[in-house]
Formats: C-alpha cells, sequence, structure tokens
C-alpha cells in the first residue's frame, strides 16, 4: 500500500460519523419581481443583451429572420426555426468556427441576472454557443424563474451533464479600461420570448 492509499484510509476510518441535514436555504420569494419577463428583459439589456420584441401579429420569429436574413452560415438547434448548417453533420466542433449565427432554445432564464441557461440537450454541440459570431436565444416566457436560488432547484443541474448560464455576450475590459464584445465568445446575445409549441416543463 502506498502512504498515498494508507493516508486515505486512515482518513475514512476516522472521519466523524455524525449525519447532519444540510440547512434549508430559502428561496427569496418576498423579493421576486411583479413580471418575470419584464425584469429578465432588464438585466439582460443591463448585461449587453438584445431583447427582441415579439410583434403582436403575424410571424412571431419575424425579428430572427430579420437578423439572419444577410447571414452566411446559420446553424439552429431550435425545431421553430431552420439554417443552412445542419449541426447533426458536423463532427468536430471546430467545424462552427464560421457560423455567423446559431439559434437555440434555453432551457430556463433567470429575471434577477437576465442569464439564459443552456445544456447540451439544447446546442447539441456545446461549442455552438461559443464559437458562433452571434446567439439568438429563444425562451418562453414560463420558463422564467425569479432568481438563481429557484434556478438552482431546476431538474436541469441534476439531469444534463453540461449547463451553463449565458449572461450578455461575451465581454473583456481588462486593456486599458476599453470594453470589447466577442473576444472570447459571441460578439452579441439577443434573446426572443417565444412560448414553446409543444409546452413540456422541466420544473
Amino acid at each position: 500500500m502506498s502512504s498515498r492509499d494508507e493516508i486515505l484510509a486512515s482518513i475514512r476510518a476516522n472521519r466523524p460519523r455524525v449525519e447532519r441535514p444540510l440547512p434549508a436555504v430559502p428561496l427569496f420569494d418576498d423579493r421576486a419581481p411583479p413580471s418575470g419577463l419584464a425584469a429578465f428583459k432588464e438585466s439582460l439589456e443591463r448585461m449587453g443583451g438584445i431583447f427582441l420584441d415579439t410583434p403582436t401579429t403575424g410571424d412571431v420569429l419575424a425579428p430572427v429572420r430579420e437578423k439572419i436574413r444577410d447571414a452566411k452560415v446559420v446553424c439552429s438547434t431550435a425545431p421553430e426555426i431552420a439554417g443552412n448548417r445542419d449541426i447533426a453533420a458536423v463532427r468536430e466542433p471546430g467545424e462552427l468556427a464560421d457560423v455567423d449565427f446559431a439559434i437555440v432554445r434555453a432551457a430556463f432564464a433567470v429575471a434577477e441576472t437576465g442569464s439564459v441557461l443552456l445544456s447540451e440537450a439544447d446546442l447539441r454541440i456545446n461549442a455552438v454557443a461559443y464559437l458562433a459570431q452571434h446567439l439568438i436565444v429563444l425562451l418562453d416566457p414560463a420558463d422564467i424563474v425569479a432568481n438563481v436560488h429557484h434556478a438552482y432547484r431546476r431538474r436541469e443541474f441534476r439531469e444534463r451533464h453540461y449547463a451553463c448560464f449565458h449572461t450578455g455576450p461575451s465581454a473583456t475590459a481588462d486593456i486599458e479600461g476599453v470594453l470589447i464584445h466577442g473576444a472570447q465568445g459571441v460578439r452579441s446575445l439577443s434573446v426572443l420570448p417565444v412560448v414553446r409549441a409543444c409546452n413540456n416543463p422541466t420544473h
């Protein structure tokens, strides 16, 4: 037995046997905003994100179609809108480096921070949310939680292999205090509130 194994075995043999329940963490519901969507919009824009208003009539995806109208490469993992780069045909993440717009649907969003949660189930290939120049996120308003306390109780954190909060576009101000978007990720992040075609909540 190595010294490492001896140390670990000694720790296991002598660790306390007291079972203590985890502390109850409050959800701070007393601070919940009256409108989750309005609070999310405010937080998103504060973090440099773009909120796309849903048309009151006609094509609800018109704001997305307008944004991608002149794009050369569009990769969509959202069933509501098609791109011209089939993510199912991508074999290596590097093949997504020339994507102008990626369109995905978020698992849920957090009103407090303006964040959207994206998992491997939403992205198919995780790199699409970072290598694309611009990211467009479809979000069901019913999938907005008030704060991160509610967010961490969502099933996605237990059932997904990958889950990441995206809060606005990539941004850095390390060099001479100049704010630059897109240095380490997407140059813009836009969110369009659209009800899921088949509303299947994951709470």
